[in-house]
């Protein structure tokens, strides 16, 4: 459970990170984490990639909110749906976007959910 809860807890802080790029640090940082994008594209997409960051918040407080339900079913379900829009989400950065957001976005969930189901059956 322990083993779960900190992995669960590593792909909330990736949201968060990826939070923090797209809705405070899109013209510095972003220029160096999003290298597919051309440059001069950044400040255009500012308010774009700020709603992105947005959303990504919520995926991170989703799992951040599974590691503090007590009951375990209920945390592991919530935990569950977050992770699942999370590969979604990935999956779908990864055939619009860049192949490597699958690897760094969907596979790590994927995995993490692997472990949740593995503790539950």
């Amino acid at each position: 459970m322990v083993v779960s809860k900190i992995l669960i807890g590593l792909i909330a802080f990736e949201h968060l990170f990826i939070m923090w790029i797209e809705m405070f640090a899109w013209t510095t940082l972003g220029k160096k984490v999003f290298k597919v994008l051309p440059e001069d594209l950044f400040p255009k997409t500012k308010v774009m990639a700020a709603n992105q960051g947005l959303y990504n918040g919520f995926l991170s407080a989703g799992l951040i909110w599974s590691l503090f339900i007590k009951d375990y079913m209920w945390s592991n379900n919530v935990a569950i749906f977050f992770l699942s829009c999370v590969i979604i989400a990935g999956i779908y950065g990864a055939i619009t976007v860049t192949k490597s957001v699958f690897f760094k976005q969907a596979l790590p969930a994927i995995i993490v959910m692997a472990v949740l189901f593995l503790k539950v059956l």
